[in-house]
């Protein structure tokens, strides 16, 4: 016996579906630049509600969080570097309050900017680029194990 087709998925579907991919390709280009899921939205003719549930259910978490996921992932670049300050990294990136940048940081990565900053530089030395910000990519959708303070 043998399985009806699957069935097609409705055309509407993939139109959002194709919206949501442009709204992330603009989140991963324009990160640094003042973006809210209200001028997302619009960019994608969709209301801010909608488009934050379309795009978790779509890529597993609200565009907010992956917009500060990627802030967050191009500072620990920056940090690395060493050559900018705490502060002038969360404006590079985009961040317009330190306070939050240094809260969604620690959240993700598991230790404050600063500490990233001085610790980062010895632990990627040596390693190509590409190697170092594969291995110390934040972890998404979850927030980081705490670290003891020594």
């Amino acid at each position: 016996m043998t399985s009806p087709p699957p069935s097609p998925v409705p055309e509407q579907r993939l139109r959002d579906l194709a919206r949501l991919r442009r709204v992330r390709d603009r989140i991963d280009r324009e990160y640094a630049q003042p973006l809210d899921v209200e001028a997302l939205a619009r960019g994608a003719h969709m209301s801010a509600g909608h488009l934050s549930r379309e795009f978790r259910a779509a890529y597993g978490e609200s565009p907010y969080s992956y917009l500060m996921t990627r802030r967050i992932e191009r500072a620990m670049t920056l940090l690395r570097r060493g050559d900018l300050s705490v502060t002038e990294v969360c404006f590079e990136v985009g961040c317009a309050s330190l306070g939050t940048f240094s809260t969604r940081f620690t959240e993700l990565v598991g230790m404050p900017p600063s500490t990233y900053r001085r610790l980062a530089a010895s632990a990627t030395e040596g390693l190509p680029a590409c190697v170092a910000k594969q291995v110390t990519r934040p972890v998404r959708n979850r927030e980081a194990a705490p670290v003891s303070r020594r």
